[in-house]
């Protein structure tokens, strides 16, 4: 995105055009943000000639993952819906990677049927149920057991997975009685080490920590897994200019690399698609305060959940510059009954008025895919833009389709 003649555009494309044409609020994907992210995640990694398998719960829009499918892309699916909409958008069943601490024994069959690359066990249990029902169906099963590494990422608590407190994964004790278990069985075959520590991290020493701990686990196992699924996690700069650092982590997987001779999968979502996308929205009211002016939107926490959640905080634009800079402070508020309904405080910004547009930086990720119904209230429609081209990649819904 920038400013042409103080308009704000995505591509070749104004954002007040946008508006106008196909209303607000409106989640509008750069094609072309999406490409060199993908470019730049593979030329990172070139070296270990990585399965990237993408995760289809950072954004679940088929059209979008029908083009990252082009890229040659598998997919990282963490439910039978996620796995039929990667089986939809034609991602070969033999690049998709089935994770998650609570399949259910129609998720396993479905799975197994679909003949996927691997299924990336998280219990003891779930280890027992792939069994059951492999030898029900008298077929062979490739399977990962996922190692919780007790490594903190040292990001938030609510997307923090890898320590030991977590709900993911098992102990290193844990795995090496899985490991046997899988040795003695007929119908299932181990292939992979799965490892997942968490979200939005942007420093690589927890990932080195986490290559650590996997490789004391595999000497003590001593067992050849094809494949180490090392997870994906890495972050983008939403409000600051933090980014981390990809050579170091990729000398790092190189270095452990040279002992186990295993083919590296990674499982991508934010670095894929975060900043490709942006929230349009107009402003409804604003209502003046002592203190600060709230602003409201027409957007709320039903349609990008991740403020409320996380407290999360995105980069907030307006769609046309100016230079007058408001005094007040600015509370950006969704018109949901619910306090937690805000996405950002803004001081020193332009000065705003009612029926402006705003854009809401960085919603590719974990937007539309935690979006909801909440107050009854129709999901956005979802645009892909190319150069001068804008399609619509999921219609705005109505009234009439949820009553």
């Amino acid at each position: 995105m920038k400013y042409i003649n103080k308009n704000l555009t995505i591509e070749k494309i104004s954002v007040e055009a946008i508006s106008k044409r196909f209303g607000t609020p409106a989640y509008c994907y750069s094609y072309d943000q999406l490409r060199k992210n993908i470019t730049n995640f593979k030329k990172n990694f070139s070296s270990l000639s990585p399965l990237i398998c993408f995760a289809i719960k950072s954004n679940t829009n088929l059209n979008l993952i029908k083009e990252i499918k082009k890229f040659g892309l598998g997919a990282d699916v963490v439910s039978m819906g996620e796995l039929m909409l990667a089986i939809k958008a034609g991602i070969n069943p033999k690049k998709i990677v089935f994770s998650g601490v609570g399949k259910t024994s129609a998720e396993i069959s479905y799975a197994i049927n679909k003949k996927i690359l691997l299924i990336n066990a998280e219990s003891q249990s779930e280890i027992k149920e792939i069994n059951r029902i492999a030898k029900l169906k008298n077929k062979k099963v490739q399977v990962g057991i996922r190692l919780n590494p007790n490594t903190d990422a040292k990001t938030l608590n609510q997307i923090s997975t890898g320590r030991k407190e977590n709900k993911f994964g098992v102990n290193s004790k844990t795995f090496l009685e899985l490991v046997n278990y899988c040795k003695n069985s007929n119908n299932i075959i181990l292939k992979c080490l799965s490892v997942h520590i968490g979200s939005q991290i942007l420093d690589y020493k927890p990932y080195v920590k986490m290559l650590k701990a996997i490789n004391k686990t595999i000497n003590r196992a001593n067992f050849k897994f094809e494949f180490i699924d090392l997870g994906g996690g890495m972050g983008i700069s939403y409000n600051n200019n933090k980014k981390l650092n990809y050579k170091k982590y990729n000398i790092a997987i190189k270095k452990f690399i040279k002992n186990h001779k295993s083919k590296i999968i990674f499982e991508p979502g934010r670095s894929i698609v975060g900043n490709i996308g942006i929230l349009i929205s107009k402003i409804i009211y604003i209502k003046k305060s002592e203190k600060k002016n709230f602003v409201i939107l027409d957007a709320a926490m039903n349609d990008l959940m991740r403020p409320a959640l996380y407290g999360a905080i995105h980069k907030t634009l307006p769609s046309i510059k100016n230079r007058k800079i408001s005094k007040k402070t600015y509370e950006l508020v969704g018109p949901i009954c619910e306090s937690t309904d805000k996405f950002s405080t803004l001081q020193k910004f332009q000065n705003l008025k009612e029926k402006d547009i705003i854009v809401i930086c960085d919603v590719g990720a974990y937007g539309m895919s935690l979006s909801s119904n909440y107050n009854v209230r129709p999901k956005p429609i979802e645009l892909l833009i190319k150069g001068s081209k804008i399609k619509v990649i999921k219609k705005r819904q109505n009234h009439s389709d949820l009553i």
